[in-house]
């Protein structure tokens, strides 16, 4: 498995456990923790990139092979957690964009069932925003009226989230994501600068359904992008959450990244220090897609977070509101 993350020593008391599991278009994400004081604590966190979504955008089909990756992906994550102590009642696993858009997305669930003994779920665009700037926002240091933008960049859509702590004013799944955008618009390797103009013009389309907060707005970068991007930019390697998760990123920091990255072929974006080999490929989209959502925004710089849907998961499944 790769990206393996920070995980918590164990006590010499066992607490329930509990885990979750986001199958996203790229990534699949486990995250296996215990009530501590009210939250949770993390004590495992995984996240292989099973690129679920290949070829979902002209297709509408998700391949044979990729979903033979994430189902095993799962099994491993059920076995990882059954190991660690939580009882198959207390998984809770949900698929995203590239499970909403195909057609044979039961064909998905049947076989994760079958390897893994686990009951996959496709949620919603919206549920997915919901859920995710829950996750986002639970430890950030802000106040209760204080304007939050959360953004979150999938492989098959990114979610954009604008409030505070206590209320939504606008929340939104946008289909763009980084193997989405990287399979329609960037074909050459490296890019050629018409197809990363004709990336931004429709970024600019999109975005521009969302408001322009007037105020002041702390702006949260989510996911496994933008955490790869900030690793990149501080030559990172191997990930560590604790140097990640609520540090900033300007957005002039983020931009000639970006350019840099168009520069590259994908050979040469693997060689760099602090990325992950497999994200290689779409790290110049996904780039691309965090600029021009701060721009949008008017923002010029961000936090970075490491945690998201996987956490606000965690918290509306198996929080101390629920009856488990």
């Amino acid at each position: 498995m790769s990206e393996l993350r920070e995980s918590a020593g164990e006590g010499s008391a066992r607490s329930r456990r509990f885990a979750t599991i986001d199958l996203g278009t790229n990534t699949a994400l486990l995250l296996v923790a215990e009530r501590e004081q009210g939250g949770f604590k993390a004590i495992l966190e995984r996240a292989e990139i099973t690129r679920l979504g290949q070829g979902v955008d002209a297709s509408r089909l998700l391949k044979p092979e990729a979903m033979r990756r994430s189902a095993e992906a799962i099994a491993e994550y059920a076995r990882l957690a059954a190991d660690l102590g939580v009882e198959p009642k207390d998984i809770a696993a949900v698929t995203t964009s590239a499970a909403r858009d195909a057609q044979n997305s039961d064909e998905l669930i049947a076989l994760v069932r079958a390897l893994a003994g686990v009951e996959l779920e496709i949620i919603p665009g919206e549920t997915e925003a919901a859920l995710t700037y829950v996750g986002a926002t639970a430890d950030l240091d802000v106040s209760e009226d204080e304007t939050l933008a959360v953004f979150d960049i999938g492989g098959g859509s990114s979610e954009l989230i604008l409030g505070t702590r206590t209320r939504h004013d606008f929340r939104h799944s946008f289909d763009v994501g980084s193997v989405r955008l990287t399979e329609r618009f960037l074909r050459s390797d490296p890019p050629r600068p018409e197809e990363e103009r004709a990336l931004f013009d429709h970024l600019a389309s999109l975005f521009a359904a969302a408001p322009r907060p007037h105020a002041p707005v702390t702006f949260v970068g989510v996911a496994g992008t933008v955490t790869t991007i900030f690793t990149l930019l501080h030559a990172i390697e191997p990930y560590e959450a604790a140097r990640v998760h609520r540090q900033k990123m300007s957005l002039e920091e983020l931009r000639c990244l970006r350019q840099k990255l168009f520069g590259l072929t994908v050979a040469e974006r693997r060689a760099l220090k602090g990325i992950e080999p497999k994200r290689a490929d779409v790290i110049a989209a996904g780039a691309a897609i965090l600029e021009a959502a701060m721009e949008h925004v008017g923002v010029r710089s961000l936090t970075v977070c490491d945690r998201g849907l996987r956490w606000g998961l965690l918290a509306a499944r198996f929080g101390p509101s629920q009856n488990n």
